[in-house]
């Protein structure tokens, strides 16, 4: 697919001949986040023939642009927040193979402009999203993430998603810095407006300004926990809408449950060339060294009640149980773990425990992670 130029009145690029995707940015239109469904979204006008969107925004006088973006934004969404520490990350020499995948795409020169990384609860989404935050910090080319947490005040809605992405360009990338902090001064409003208008005004106008041929990375961790449905499906219609414009030096990568109205999203012709998926699939090797090597440091760190208890600890038997009752998911192995390393038990009679429990004739992981959660409560 070839690269398109800006063209005149702000209107956004994209090929006319693949299923007739307008020629100007949605908000500009009065996209309402249904597909084919365009109204106009009345200004209002003020004296002196501004037109502004009516928000409650406060501005302070004399405000930067990134401080007004910084007391919006959702900082508690950012990889390496306080409130997520300490992060989940992929236990070292596991899940390497799909970790590389996902890295050589995210620097390297594909096709693929968008990643979806699904797979069942507690199957390492999260995880594996933080791991590559890091990867992609240290090689300079971590745009910004946000990490949805169903409930959550901040995290659990779309309100600023794109404000709090365009915060991070702008502190992680010298050149988007000025232009989107100019953004938020010019218009400090745009914190409170639609996804459409932030991603626009704060995210697609500074990127025009990038003349660097290596991608930035922009990643969603989590979009079935944002509130509403229609949201997470406007969501993915705005990032198609803008991939479909390869000069903006951008890929998104999102990790989600795989529902089916996000994958029904994801199948849209919208999509098409634009896309690929990644599924995490169960790891039984992954889980079973993850296992052996926790066992290990809680023999080491609880000598006072594990000095004499020989290695290797457990035994074989015992650790090749656990790896099968886990079904490949690591929910349930360090649901284990945290239960067995309580400093003011003895590892040996919480693991004896975890093996008396019975979930019946189930194989399913999610059935022995229930009795282990009323064990836990008991």
């Amino acid at each position: 697919m070839s690269d398109h130029g800006d063209s005149p009145g702000h209107t956004f690029p994209t090929d006319r001949s693949r299923n007739d995707r307008p020629d100007s940015f949605p908000h500009e239109i009065g996209y309402d986040g249904h597909r084919d469904h365009f109204q106009p979204e009345p200004p209002q006008s003020f004296p002196g023939g501004t037109i502004i969107n009516a928000q409650n925004v406060n501005h302070r006088y004399g405000e930067t642009g990134i401080h007004i973006l910084h007391r919006a934004v959702a900082l508690e969404a950012l990889y390496d927040s306080a409130e997520s520490f300490p992060q989940p990350r992929c236990h070292p020499e596991t899940r390497t193979e799909i970790l590389d995948d996902l890295y050589n795409w995210a620097v390297g020169d594909s096709t693929y402009l968008i990643r979806w990384l699904h797979g069942p609860a507690g199957a390492g989404k999260s995880a594996i999203m933080q791991t590559l935050c890091q990867r992609l910090k240290e090689a300079g080319r971590l745009g910004g993430a946000f990490f949805f947490k169903r409930g959550h005040a901040t995290r659990g809605n779309a309100k600023v998603l794109f404000a709090t992405l365009a915060y991070q360009l702008a502190l992680h990338h010298r050149k988007l810095n000025a232009p989107i902090s100019r953004s938020a001064e010019t218009d400090p409003s745009v914190v409170g407006r639609g996804m459409d208008v932030q991603l626009y005004s704060l995210i697609v106008e500074p990127c025009k300004l990038l003349r660097d041929p290596a991608p930035l990375i922009l990643l969603i961790d989590g979009l079935d926990e944002c509130e509403g449905l229609n949201v997470q499906q406007e969501i993915l219609r705005l990032i198609a809408f803008i991939a479909h414009n390869r000069s903006l030096r951008l890929k998104f990568l999102i990790a989600s449950r795989p529902e089916a109205h996000i994958r029904e999203e994801f199948e849209e012709d919208s999509f098409q060339e634009l896309y690929d998926s990644v599924n995490v699939e169960q790891s039984f090797d992954d889980i079973r060294k993850y296992l052996r090597d926790e066992f290990t440091r809680i023999h080491r760190e609880h000598q006072h009640t594990m000095g004499n208890i020989p290695t290797p600890w457990p035994s074989t038997e015992t650790l090749n149980h656990l790896v099968r009752k886990s079904s490949g998911y690591f929910i349930y192995a360090s649901t284990i773990i945290r239960f067995i390393d309580d400093k003011g038990f003895r590892p040996t009679k919480r693991l004896e425990s975890i093996q008396n429990l019975s979930s019946g004739d189930s194989d399913s992981p999610f059935a022995a992670l229930d009795q282990l959660y009323l064990q836990i409560l008991s």
